[in-house]
């Protein structure tokens, strides 16, 4: 695994806008950032990332078998009481899920290190699975990357496979995709996972999340009040669970992607968990409940909310003292600790795995870069090749 500095394509700009990537850059800073890439070679994905997130994956299985079936784990969980039987029932009946994207610290040698689990509404899906593969397509073909280099990064195909399947197991209705207003990079995810829908056979509508109703008897319905039957949201099930329409989730009947138990596999209660059942697994970072904290002993740790997105309220603690922290509205459910893995620096900046799944299956990487060691939203978002 290393970097490699490049001059960025002249149009790339204009080629984002021209593809509805509008969000390449945030806040007057790039977000999209092609002045460098990196590099792998096959054996360090195959070997090092893509077979350890399949196995990581089948481990969280586990835990959110566990867990609905536990009031004790549940409460931990913090999830609301008036929704466990709906979130048990959504994994007993086996609910089918989309995608989600592992966090991995890895630097090239020994195994990758699970940070978190990003489950229900993981970021940078488009430019994982779409931008960065135009990126390599044009820098194959103007000579700056070797023949032969390649690409960890099979999303698009998976996804459009997955949708397929979906349509041939859920009931023939219209699949609504929602996300809420202003937001540029939400709207632009979710067309894209439309257009995904789409090109599998599904037939799709799009609603903000604001203009969701109700019917007279409890159902769901869009803003030009078609009824919501099965529907995409890139919208978090802790807001969905604690907020006033939650009351009318179980009885609407609206089935959900991502289902109901993913509120257990997005929750950063999932890392402890992992370490009781697969304590010392190579790929898991020791990880403990507040009130298990003496644990840990001495070692340096980060406390992380329970529940928590986009890097927000999370405290880097060397000795009890905080070195690094990140602001955000995060944190009344309880945190989490989990023992410091440093990210990879390269000159000033530290480099992040997100590892896709789309349904059961790993399906491509991206990298994150920031000179913080806590990875945010503006983090910047770095093309891969693997190595010919």
């Amino acid at each position: 695994m290393r970097r490699e500095l490049i001059t960025p394509r002249s149009h790339w700009q204009s080629q984002a806008e021209s593809y509805g990537f509008n969000f390449h850059t945030l806040y007057g800073e790039p977000y999209w950032d092609e002045s460098r890439y990196y590099a792998f070679t096959l054996e360090q994905i195959e070997r090092d990332l893509e077979d350890p997130t399949t196995e990581l994956n089948q481990m969280c299985l586990e835990v959110v078998d566990k867990v609905v079936d536990s009031e004790e784990l549940m409460t931990k969980f913090a999830i609301p009481r008036e929704h466990w039987e709906m979130v048990a029932r959504s994994w007993r009946l086996k609910d089918p899920a989309l995608y989600a994207r592992l966090d991995l610290a890895y630097d090239g040698n020994g195994p990758a290190k699970l940070l978190e689990n990003n489950a229900d509404t993981p970021t940078s899906l488009y430019e994982s699975a779409f931008f960065q593969w135009l990126w390599l397509e044009d820098r194959l073909k103007d000579g700056t990357l070797a023949a032969g280099s390649d690409q960890f990064n099979s999303i698009q195909d998976k996804l459009i496979t997955r949708f397929a399947e979906l349509k041939r197991s859920w009931p023939p209705v219209p699949l609504h995709f929602a996300c809420c207003q202003d937001t540029d990079e939400d709207r632009g995810t979710v067309q894209y996972l439309q257009d995904c829908a789409e090109e599998a056979g599904l037939k799709a509508y799009f609603t903000y999340i604001e203009e969701i109703g109700l019917t007279p008897h409890g159902g769901f319905i869009d803003g030009q009040d078609r009824p919501i039957h099965a529907a995409f949201k890139l919208y978090p099930w802790e807001f969905m669970l604690r907020e006033e329409f939650g009351q009318y989730l179980d009885k609407s009947q609206t089935r959900w992607l991502e289902p109901g138990w993913k509120s257990v596999l997005s929750n950063k209660a999932l890392l402890p968990m992992l370490w009781k059942l697969f304590p010392n697994h190579p790929n898991l970072l020791p990880a403990y409940f507040a009130d298990e904290v003496h644990l840990a002993g001495k070692s340096k740790l980060v406390e992380k909310p329970i529940y928590s997105r986009e890097g927000a309220n999370v405290r880097i603690l060397e000795g009890g003292q905080t070195v690094a922290d990140s602001d955000g509205p995060y944190g009344e459910e309880g945190v989490i600790y989990q023992a410091f893995q440093p990210l990879p620096r390269f000159d000033k900046d530290y480099a992040l795995i997100g590892s896709w799944l789309v349904g059961d299956q790993a399906a491509g990487i991206s990298v994150r870069e920031d000179s913080s060691l806590i990875t945010q939203d503006l983090s910047r978002f770095i093309p891969h090749i693997i190595l010919p």
